[in-house]
């Protein structure tokens, strides 16, 4: 009964999600230097091992997203959602941000931070002609606006022309409800069959639901019940086979879901088993969920179109470059550090 009322309960907390019109949700990387370094060492080739300062920026690094929809998430499509903002974080603050609010999409970028972090700095704004325009403005972390429309048109002009100019865009590709409902039964079908579930509760409405199961089994069986539907999927969706997956571990993995009086707050995904070296102390994914923010758009915004973007990076670069920071083949050998 224990399995049952397990994932009865986190099928519940996953319709309750699907209920809601406002969500917000946070991806961590829960892990420090040593391990990713560990676990680096492992899989880069010679030369190519990771720079302690993207260590150091992964370890600390939270994706965060928040939606607002006119109707449930779960009915929701893309025409729906009246405002969306998106964080790249790390211990500096925020170091990028993204905001979809109206019929404008905001954009705003700590270049100095992320420079110093992934040990390629940046130009100083204040080094650049105003004629560098938007790059100057994204430089200096300011606020940039674009017509989302205009974004749209211009999305919809790239995927022409990648399609070789030819006919109208194709619509994105859609799961139909249908569909959905196959891909859910599959999931469900795979998760009562190879999942084992423990429960633990707490005085204050919290609860604990450990769900582990073997890695390279989990994955090899849940895309064996997916084939059935593979041709009802996307264009180019190609299912991994067991081949693709003979090589992975089959170490156990231990995924801790947190509810807070039936909700789902937190996911925990525990990794370091998978790694091959016990040096890999600490290493999981942890998504934290909760109630939406409410998108508003920032003061101060600049107004700018996608050809002036163009226009002004292509210019902001080489006024901070120079054509003596670019070699042979056109990369940038040294510039102004500031």
């Amino acid at each position: 009964m224990e399995n049952l009322s397990a994932g009865q309960k986190l099928d519940q907390a996953f319709d309750r999600l699907g209920e809601e019109r406002s969500l917000s949700f946070e991806l961590d990387l829960d892990t420090d230097v040593a391990s990713l370094k560990a676990l680096d060492a492992e899989l880069a080739e010679p030369g190519e091992e990771m720079p302690d300062e993207v260590a150091e920026l992964l370890s600390d690094a939270r994706i965060s997203v928040s939606v607002q929809s006119k109707k449930p998430l779960e009915k929701s499509v893309e025409t729906d959602i009246s405002a969306m903002v998106m964080k790249f974080s790390g211990t500096d603050g925020d170091l990028f941000e993204y905001r979809l609010v109206g019929d404008w999409t905001y954009l705003r970028v700590d270049a100095e931070a992320l420079g110093r972090m992934s040990g390629s700095p940046m130009p100083s704004a204040d080094e650049l002609p105003d004629s560098a325009g938007a790059f100057k403005k994204l430089l200096a972390g300011e606020w940039l606006k674009v017509s989302t429309k205009e974004l749209e048109e211009n999305r919809e002009r790239m995927s022409g022309a990648e399609d070789g100019g030819a006919g109208e865009p194709s619509a994105e590709p859609t799961l139909d409800a249908k569909t959905q409902k196959k891909l859910v039964k599959a999931l469900r079908q795979v998760v009562a069959q190879e999942v084992d579930f423990t429960t633990s509760g707490g005085s204050d409405g919290t609860e604990h639901i450990k769900a582990t199961a073997p890695f390279r089994t989990l994955m090899t069986e849940l895309f064996d019940e997916l084939r059935p539907v593979q041709k009802e999927l996307p264009a180019g969706a190609e299912l991994p086979t067991a081949k693709d997956f003979a090589g992975a571990p089959n170490e156990k993995v231990t995924a801790d879901f947190t509810l807070k009086n039936g909700e789902l707050t937190e996911v925990s995904l525990d990794l370091a088993k998978l790694a091959e070296t016990a040096k890999v102390k600490k290493l999981a994914l942890v998504l934290r969920v909760g109630r939406g923010e409410k998108a508003t758009a920032p003061a101060g915004a600049t107004e700018v179109h996608m050809d002036e973007i163009m226009d002004s990076l292509l210019g902001g670069a080489g006024a901070a470059f120079g054509d003596e920071g670019f070699g042979e083949d056109g990369f940038v050998e040294d510039y102004p550090q500031g």
